[in-house]
C-alpha cells in the first residue's frame, strides 16, 4: 500500500527518539533488537507513548514528520506488512522473547523500550494494547485518483468526527470489499490510536486519503468521482430515497458508498450532488442505525455482486 522509507534521521527532539549512548547502553538480543529498559514511569523516553498529545504527533505543520502509535502484535504486524517505517517500540519485558520475538526480527537495530508491567499500567489504555506498542513514521498519502484506480466500490465518509466509528467503518470495509475509502477533512484521522485499535490495522489494508481542501467537497469531489466513472449512492433518510437492495445499484460497474457524521447525516448539498440517495429498510420504528452499523450493511449488500469477489482474501 505504501511504498519507499522516509528518512527522518533529523525529524524528532531527543525526548522522542533515543540518541546513541541511549542505544548503545541497551541490551542487545540475538534477534538484533536494542533493548532498553524503563523503571520510571517519567522518563522522557516515554513521552512519545505517554504524554504527546494526537495533534503533536499528527504534526499538522510538517507533516512530513507525523508519527502513529500502534498497539497490539496485530496492528504492529499489519503496519509493517504495509511499509509503514518504525521509530521505536515499547513492551512488557516478558515480551521481547515472547510474542514480539517475531515483529522485533524484521526490525533489527530498532530501540525497544520494556518495563515491567506495573510502569506500563500508568499509560492509559495500555491494558488493550496486549502489551505492545510501536511508534511509527505516518506514511505519505496517495491523491484520491489513486485510491479510486481500479476499483468497483469505494466508500467516502463526510466529517465523521468519532475515531471509533472511522476505526469499525475500515474494519467493516477491508471484510466486506470496499477497495478504497475517501474521507472529507472533517474526518477524525484513521491513524489516530482509537481508530488503529477499533479496525484491527485495516487502515493499512485498505488504501485511502483525505480530500485536500475544506472547499473540494461535495461539488468538486462529486465531480471527481463521476469523472473517474464512478455513480455515487447517498446513505440517507429521504422521502425518495431507494432501498439498499434495488437491483438499479447492484448492477453500476462503479459505485461510491457516501456516509455522513454522527447524528446530523450527509449535509443536503452531498444528497443533491448524488445519483442515488439510498436507505436500509428497518422496522419497530427505527429509523436510522450508528454510522458504523449502516456502513457494514451497505458494504455487504453492495459488495455482494460476482466481480467485487477479487477484492476477498
Amino acid at each position: 500500500m505504501y511504498e519507499g522509507k522516509r528518512n527522518a534521521a533529523h525529524a524528532f527532539s531527543e525526548h522522542t527518539c533515543p540518541d546513541e549512548k541511549d542505544i548503545a547502553k541497551g541490551d542487545e538480543r540475538e534477534h538484533g533488537a536494542r533493548i532498553i529498559k524503563i523503571t520510571d514511569f517519567s522518563d522522557p523516553q516515554l513521552d512519545l507513548y505517554a504524554r504527546y498529545t494526537e495533534g503533536q504527533l499528527l504534526n499538522r505543520h510538517e507533516p512530513e514528520k507525523g508519527i502513529f502509535i500502534g498497539e497490539s502484535p496485530k496492528v504492529i504486524e499489519r503496519a509493517l506488512d504495509a511499509g509503514c517505517v518504525p521509530i521505536s517500540f515499547l513492551m512488557e519485558e516478558k515480551h521481547v522473547e515472547g510474542q514480539g520475538k517475531e515483529l522485533l526480527a524484521r526490525c533489527p537495530q530498532v530501540p525497544v523500550y520494556t518495563a515491567e508491567f506495573q510502569v506500563l499500567t500508568r499509560l492509559t489504555g495500555f491494558q488493550l494494547t496486549r502489551g505492545m506498542l510501536c511508534a511509527m513514521y505516518r506514511p505519505p498519502l496517495p491523491s484520491p485518483e489513486e485510491v479510486c484506480r481500479g476499483g468497483r466500490r469505494i466508500a467516502v465518509l463526510e466529517n465523521v468526527m468519532n475515531p471509533t466509528n472511522v476505526g469499525a467503518v475500515f474494519r467493516s470495509a477491508a471484510a466486506l470489499g470496499i477497495h478504497g475509502i475517501l474521507l472529507t477533512p472533517g474526518c477524525s484521522n484513521p491513524l489516530y490510536r482509537r481508530a488503529i485499535r477499533v479496525s484491527m490495522g485495516t487502515v493499512f489494508q485498505i488504501p485511502w486519503t483525505f480530500f485536500k481542501g475544506k472547499d473540494i467537497w461535495p461539488r468538486e469531489g462529486s465531480r471527481l468521482l463521476h469523472d473517474l466513472g464512478y455513480k455515487t449512492a447517498a446513505m440517507a433518510l429521504s422521502p425518495d430515497a431507494i432501498a439498499l437492495d434495488d437491483p438499479r445499484l447492484k448492477k453500476e460497474d462503479r459505485l461510491a458508498v457516501i456516509l455522513g457524521t454522527e447524528g446530523d447525516g450527509l449535509s443536503e448539498s452531498t444528497i443533491a450532488d448524488c445519483d442515488y440517495t439510498v436507505r436500509i429498510p428497518m422496522y419497530h420504528g427505527v429509523d436510522s442505525l450508528n454510522v458504523a452499523a449502516a456502513s457494514a450493511v451497505a458494504f455487504w449488500e453492495l459488495c455482494r455482486c460476482a466481480e467485487a469477489e477479487k477484492f476477498r482474501e
